[in-house]
């Protein structure tokens, strides 16, 4: 009997333990905890933390001079920084840009950076991986933006606000990668135009891309984002989801004047 009792209790943990390895969740595309970055001696951030996950799009919204930008460019390497960022569960904090890059990070700035001089396609092209196809990576993603399709022999330099910036969006996603930080995409853009991205990002995310969203609309990041952030003076001022920063009504106005 006490063999019997001995053998059911060693099989029930065996059977627990596999159930909790099988159900554990893995770790967020993006986490990033006590970051910190600057200029020089000015301290932008201080003490950031936030995470994204795949197939979630995340907002972080805030004021002009929040920290938002320095945030983008401190995930990806483009400003000194400490704490931790981890990627798919990799600390990262001390890769270079272009290492980050090829883990899958891409970054797509509020200046909406195109090579003016060369085509769309040529655009296109430069954000290939190593091996990939035109026709591979491209093409399907063109099918969704027919705008765009059109003019792949027109010089970047000539296309709309709009057009410029659904290009540097798609060359980033040339490079297929797993998370996608945009600051600002609908900066100064069309209604119309600003429609059309959104709704290219909600698809995006169902296809299980993660997002990092800055932005300042905050029409956009309840319409889209399954949380959000709300940065202020550098830190971290609220994080829930859209219902429940609606619901924060003194916090809107004290940090977005809404």
């Amino acid at each position: 009997m006490a063999n019997a009792t001995t053998n059911a209790t060693t099989n029930a943990t065996s059977d627990a333990t596999v159930v909790s390895t099988s159900t554990a969740s893995p770790p967020p595309l993006l986490a990033a905890d006590d970051l910190r970055a600057g200029y020089g001696d000015v301290e932008v951030l201080r003490g950031v933390a936030l995470d994204v996950r795949r197939g979630e799009i995340v907002a972080m919204l805030g004021r002009n001079g929040a920290g938002r930008s320095t945030l983008a460019k401190a995930l990806m390497g483009l400003v000194a920084r400490t704490g931790s960022v981890r990627v798919d569960g990799v600390e990262t904090v001390h890769w270079r840009t272009d290492t980050l890059a090829r883990h899958g990070v891409a970054y797509v700035a509020e200046t909406r950076d195109v090579f003016p001089t060369l085509t769309v396609r040529q655009n296109l092209l430069l954000g290939l991986r190593p091996g990939r196809t035109f026709g591979e990576v491209c093409e399907p993603m063109l099918a969704r933006l027919p705008a765009l399709a059109r003019r792949l022999g027109t010089r970047a330099g000539v296309l709309s606000g709009g057009e410029q910036q659904m290009l540097a969006i798609a060359r980033a996603l040339a490079g297929e990668p797993a998370l996608v930080i945009l600051d600002e995409p609908t900066e100064g853009l069309a209604p119309s135009m600003v429609e059309q991205i959104a709704d290219w990002l909600a698809t995006l995310a169902a296809d299980g891309l993660g997002v990092l969203l800055i932005e300042q609309k905050l029409s956009i990041a309840l319409r889209l984002a399954a949380r959000v952030y709300l940065m202020g003076r550098g830190k971290i001022a609220f994080a829930g989801t859209p219902g429940e920063l609606v619901e924060r009504q003194e916090t809107l106005r004290h940090w977005l004047e809404w």
